[in-house]
């Protein structure tokens, strides 16, 4: 038995309206289970229940066994003050409060069906599980409540991520254009040198960057040099030297440090490159001076793709690396690229941005997640051969989301599929 199970029970409400028996023989009856508490205190607030005709509210306290009390030290705490009904799969001693009066307990070992448990076992099982634990009936699921949760695990995606926007925030002193910056040059930096690009921009003065951007060259010199793009060794190309030196310059005017850590090339597609992504940064932000204000009042996805149709500076358009010179080519962002940076950065700003506003915008970013195309990776892979069809970005995200903080932790009844399964015939 797992306390998770007990919460599910208790929170589904599925005693509601049984007639149940306390462990003294007080007749005791369940009108509602109250509101689960996520944070240090009593499991769950404002529960009702009738014992002996006696109607309560107030808090309930749920573990496995009811010596689970005292091994918490509850009796201690006056947090537990409050407690009207102590909910345990097993009664092994009798709990008081402080002013000596006993706790009412209910035990539940006698009112589960033992076909709820058989089900939950099996839930959790992993013989023959590829992927995740209710993958064999993954596909029988009611499409309209898949589409709910999906909505909602979106939304709590967007939340997650606002919460680490708040964090940027606070160490910038509430500057968007800085946290903007920092999180457009971890989407640059790719998987590879995202988190390299994100902390190093987090530990640079983004003034310098608002100083310079009227020279893209200035800007370019500042931002590879910075970022560790210009330690090639024995490189006599004239632009790579003119970066060199106009960097030299800009490091000990604005007191910059040189990278020690080199972003990674293997592993990489050409197009991917981190030479190419700075410099089509820079170019971005050479073009647009209010790139913020711009990205927040923006109103329509064809805008965007408008606003981010950069390419990289003309040195670029034959090269990938320094010294070695390829096929002329013009290398723009592509609209794949600008999708993902939407997904991974523009909404999350914007969300966390209404908030601070006091506004809501969610349905407009909802409605340009469900126009973008799904994304592809391992995980959407996966939910798709289980035979779903991932339709957009606002699914794939969702599947992320559901994936990384439910199936792979085995919270199925925190997860409102797994929760369906386990209500049959409860």
């Amino acid at each position: 038995m797992k306390e998770d199970l007990l919460h599910f029970i208790w929170g589904q409400n599925k005693l509601h309206g049984r007639q149940l028996t306390s462990t003294t023989k007080e007749a005791l009856f369940v009108r509602a289970p109250g509101i689960l508490n996520h944070y240090a205190g009593p499991d769950f607030f404002n529960a009702q229940v009738e014992i002996e005709g006696q109607f309560w509210a107030g808090n309930v306290e749920i573990h496995i066994k009811s010596s689970d009390w005292y091994a918490h030290n509850h009796e201690e705490d006056p947090r537990y003050d409050n407690v009207i009904l102590h909910v345990v799969w097993e009664d092994d001693v009798s709990v008081f409060r402080k002013d000596g009066s006993q706790i009412p307990t209910l035990e539940l070992k006698n009112y589960i069906p033992r076909s709820l448990l058989e089900r939950y076992e099996a839930l959790l099982q992993k013989t023959n599980i590829t992927f995740i634990n209710c993958e064999k009936h993954f596909d029988e699921m009611d499409s309209f409540l898949v589409e709910q949760w999906y909505h909602r695990l979106y939304v709590e995606r967007l939340e997650q991520k606002s919460r680490v926007i708040e964090n940027h925030l606070k160490r910038t002193n509430n500057d968007w254009e800085a946290v903007l910056f920092a999180m457009l040059l971890k989407s640059f930096g790719s998987t590879l040198n995202g988190e390299l690009f994100m902390s190093k921009a987090m530990q640079l003065d983004f003034s310098i960057v608002r100083k310079t951007r009227d020279n893209s060259t200035s800007l370019e010199s500042l931002l590879f040099g910075y970022l560790g793009l210009l330690q090639e060794q024995n490189c006599t190309d004239s632009y790579f030297l003119q970066l060199n030196e106009e960097y030299r310059y800009l490091s000990k005017k604005f007191n910059v440090s040189i990278a020690l850590e080199k972003p990674k090339f293997y592993g990489l597609r050409p197009s991917n490159f981190p030479t190419l992504r700075v410099s089509q940064l820079v170019h971005l932000y050479c073009n647009e001076e209010g790139l913020f204000a711009t990205l927040m009042e923006i109103k329509d996805l064809k805008a965007i793709y408008d606003l981010f149709e950069v390419s990289t500076s003309t040195y670029w358009e034959n090269h990938y690396t320094f010294g070695k010179v390829s096929k002329r080519s013009i290398k723009k962002v592509s609209k794949a690229f600008v999708d993902l940076l939407v997904i991974n950065t523009l909404i999350p700003l914007r969300f966390c941005h209404d908030k601070h506003l006091g506004r809501d915008g969610s349905d407009q970013l909802i409605a340009w997640m469900e126009q973008l195309d799904s994304e592809k990776n391992s995980i959407v892979g996966g939910f798709e051969n289980l035979g779903t069809k991932t339709k957009n970005a606002l699914e794939s995200q969702a599947q992320l989301q559901l994936y990384k903080n439910y199936c792979s932790k085995n919270k199925c009844l925190q997860c409102n599929l797994g929760a369906r399964l386990l209500n049959r015939n409860i």
